[in-house]
């Protein structure tokens, strides 16, 4: 998910861990700890952000906990400090992403492609992508809102970021 210019969305603040200005995060990367692997994230809600340093993070039970600071400035260790922060989206620098193997990508990177099927059939856009637990799948708007897996060989044929396209194996009428 595309946060801002240049940046991806991997995350949100969705709680407080404590009195000491830790916050809970609900992370979107795969394996959820991967998100702290970050230093640097952007923190914001409704097209603003500011860039803040991950101080410490880990996993705490089934979630995960995190210290931040403003670039510039001292660790947040204040829970009324923290709790500010309740709500914010969380995005990094899409150049601080690792590069991937060829035939994978980021979710990120399919949001507004068109989607076709192999008759050339338009079938509408990627608004966004769910995770099923078993594969991601593609939802495509257009004269309706279509749930399409993505799963590449299967159904999924081709994609052309290039071209901002996805050829898949499905037909309208489903």
């Amino acid at each position: 998910m595309t946060a801002g210019s240049g940046t991806v969305l991997l995350g949100r603040i969705n709680g407080l861990f404590g009195v000491r200005g830790w916050v809970k995060v609900y992370s979107y990367t795969d394996p959820a700890a991967n998100i702290l692997d970050f230093p640097l994230w952007h923190v914001g809600r409704d097209g603003e952000s500011r860039p803040m340093r991950l101080v410490e993070g880990r996993v705490q039970g089934k979630g995960l906990v995190a210290r931040l600071a403003p670039a510039d400035g001292d660790p947040i260790d204040d829970r009324d400090e923290a709790a500010a922060l309740v709500g914010c989206d969380i995005a990094v620098d899409r150049d601080d992403l690792p590069p991937l193997p060829e035939g994978e990508y980021y979710w990120a990177d399919l949001l507004g492609l068109r989607v076709v099927n192999r008759e050339g059939d338009e079938l509408g856009t990627v608004s966004h992508m769910m995770d099923t637990g078993v594969h991601g799948v593609l939802v495509v708007n257009g004269e309706r809102e279509r749930l399409i897996p993505f799963v590449p060989g299967v159904i999924v044929d081709d994609v052309d970021l290039a071209a901002g396209r996805i050829t898949v194996d499905w037909l309208p009428d489903w």
